[in-house]
């Protein structure tokens, strides 16, 4: 009997194991993490800013203790002012019999999108209750579709890659920008057709997103090596395809301070695509609430720019203060659906 129940608790465990998230969403770039691969997009960040603005007017609190990352959302690392207006919807207010088919087709409409979590939310409550929504959308273009690759190994798994190569044509180098260059750490931006800037960081660092991008910026600052990619230098990049949804359940169930609201639902989704041609990035987020009783020159040798180890990736619209998109790659064998 004892045999049994071994089996069965390992099977469970390794179910588990094969189910779980491989891709921890983050809900901010200041959040830290233990998993080696991780992502974070301002969507919901963008939802937590109207409840502020729209619900708390103020930061929000809770009555029996506010978790670490309703306090980093407070400090709004990233608003709608960073984000082009063509690229996110964002609804607020109070659930009625029409508000799914308000928001599907407000979706509908500017992204020609239907909702990947309109449907786990409770549109039908039996009590007062209120949704805010955002989704952020995002499908641009390189400025000149790089060089297929093939497969090639990251780390120790084949991937597909695109790039450019010592065949490749040169107009193709000068879709990259060099942040900086060393042997073990260097960063390239990829210019697009719609200004949005796509960067690239080989590093092994493993802080929090924001720290990881101030180490990129000011590493920056301090090159003072060709910014431009030479006849010789080569570029490689994974391709990267992955969807995840996350539920922040630190948030739910905790009555917000100074409101009569408490929190049934916080989700956001994550859907990414990076190939040679470009990027497609789709990400929605929710808040659903309810209410309660009171209460300069080329170098010498060739700089191969192979992201082929773990890198960073962010991606921020040219001439804004902030990025708004982060992802650590680590495990390939995750982007390869």
């Amino acid at each position: 009997m004892k045999k049994i129940l071994y089996s069965i608790f390992v099977f469970i465990f390794v179910m588990q194991a094969v189910f779980a998230s491989n891709i921890d969403v983050l809900p901010t770039m200041q959040t830290s993490s233990n998993a080696q691969d991780r992502v974070w997009v301002g969507t919901f960040q963008i939802v937590w800013n109207d409840l502020m603005d729209k619900f708390t007017f103020g930061i929000v609190k809770f009555p029996e203790g506010t978790p670490k990352i309703a306090n980093e959302l407070n400090r709004r690392e990233i608003t709608t002012d960073d984000i082009n207006d063509n690229c996110y919807y964002k609804y607020a207010g109070k659930i009625t019999k029409n508000t799914k088919k308000i928001i599907e087709k407000g979706i509908k409409k500017k992204f020609n999108e239907t909702s990947d979590i309109l449907g786990k939310l409770n549109f039908n409550p039996t009590t007062e209750s209120y949704i805010i929504y955002a989704m952020l959308k995002k499908d641009f273009k390189f400025t000149t579709a790089f060089d297929k690759l093939g497969k090639s190994d990251f780390r120790d798994t084949q991937a597909e890659f695109f790039g450019i190569s010592k065949r490749s044509k040169d107009d193709l180098r000068k879709g990259v920008k060099v942040l900086f260059y060393s042997p073990d750490e260097y960063a390239v931006v990829l210019n697009t057709e719609s200004g949005d800037e796509v960067y690239i960081y080989k590093t092994a660092n493993t802080k929090q997103f924001n720290l990881i991008y101030a180490d990129m910026l000011k590493k920056q600052l301090a090159y003072n090596g060709n910014r431009r990619m030479g006849n010789t230098d080569e570029l490689k990049v994974p391709n990267l395809k992955f969807f995840e949804e996350k539920e922040f359940s630190e948030l739910e169930g905790n009555r917000i301070k100074g409101t009569r609201l408490k929190i049934d639902k916080a989700l956001e989704t994550v859907k990414f695509e990076m190939n040679n041609e470009g990027v497609k990035l789709k990400s929605e987020a929710a808040i659903t609430m309810m209410t309660t009783s009171a209460g300069p020159r080329a170098a010498e040798q060739p700089r191969l720019f192979y992201f082929d180890d773990t890198f960073v990736i962010f991606l921020k619209e040219k001439g804004k203060s902030h990025p708004y998109f982060a992802l650590r790659v680590y495990d390939i064998n995750n982007y390869q659906g």
